[in-house]
């Protein structure tokens, strides 16, 4: 955007030009998304600043992704295909454990370390919503931080010792996630932890709680209903099949006939005849 619009007037950014950029990224829906979003907040700040009368974003809508539901959700193999690649006392090991059963996401989990933790619980405020998150450190996790290196205001943290940035975190994570053949993203196991929770009986609320979503989220009622959908449906799949006939050959007599008693009965049960 800086490159082809960077020296642009605000006045001479219509709706036509953003439409046209969006749609020049419409093969990479994130990112046609993340250009209309970006913009959208610049123009906010215009309008209230009076840089600008009106907001040109005002009415453009977001592609639809390849995936609806947004990132790719890890399944239980990839974790699995992972944690075989990168084993306990890794850097990469750390980090997925830290996305994985904190619920935390990217931004948050590089500024997460030891300054956060009393008691067995981390506190930190989240950096996109300004939520306050207060949850445990499962064991695994504690596992994993004691056995991996560490930085000193951060658990993860780069070769150098570094804390990590945003960005340069989630590059360094995806060539971790290639190296191991998984196609998830960091996002993702943000994605998989709260899976995990709503099968092990998590609430909307209690979701909301782990993941910093506000009350009356969709994100949470979102995991409740097809966690739900998915245990009615394995239910029904393990649920034996009924004993009886589904219509009893004696009833479907009573309605052919349409008489309150069956004037011959069930085949091999007939009346016995009387002697001549």
């Amino acid at each position: 955007m800086e490159k082809t619009a960077g020296a642009e007037l605000l006045s001479v950014i219509d709706r036509r030009a953003i439409l046209a950029g969006r749609d020049r990224r419409r093969d990479t829906p994130y990112a046609a998304n993340n250009f209309l979003k970006s913009l959208r907040g610049l123009f906010r700040w215009a309008l209230d600043a009076e840089h600008v009368k009106v907001d040109p974003t005002t009415g453009i809508k977001l592609l639809a992704g390849n995936n609806e539901d947004g990132f790719h959700a890890w399944t239980e193999d990839e974790l699995e295909r992972f944690e075989a690649k990168w084993p306990v006392g890794t850097r990469q090991r750390l980090a997925f454990d830290l996305l994985l059963f904190t619920g935390l996401r990217r931004g948050d989990v590089v500024r997460l370390g030891r300054p956060h933790i009393r008691n067995g619980e981390f506190t930190i405020r989240t950096e996109k919503t300004g939520m306050v998150v207060i949850a445990p450190i499962l064991p695994p996790l504690a596992a994993s931080i004691a056995a991996a290196a560490t930085g000193e205001l951060t658990f993860l943290a780069t070769e150098r010792g570094l804390p990590f940035g945003k960005e340069s975190f989630g590059n360094w994570f995806g060539k971790a996630c290639r190296e191991a053949k998984c196609p998830g993203s960091a996002h993702g196991l943000r994605k998989a932890g709260a899976r995990r929770a709503v099968e092990e009986g998590a609430t909307e609320s209690q979701l909301n709680a782990l993941f910093g979503w506000a009350d009356g989220s969709r994100e949470s009622a979102t995991y409740t209903r097809t966690a739900n959908r998915a245990k009615l449906a394995r239910e029904a799949r393990t649920s034996p099949a009924p004993s009886a006939p589904v219509r009893d050959r004696k009833r479907k007599i009573f309605i052919s006939q349409r008489l309150k008693k069956p004037m011959v009965g069930p085949a091999g049960l007939e009346p016995a005849t009387r002697p001549l």
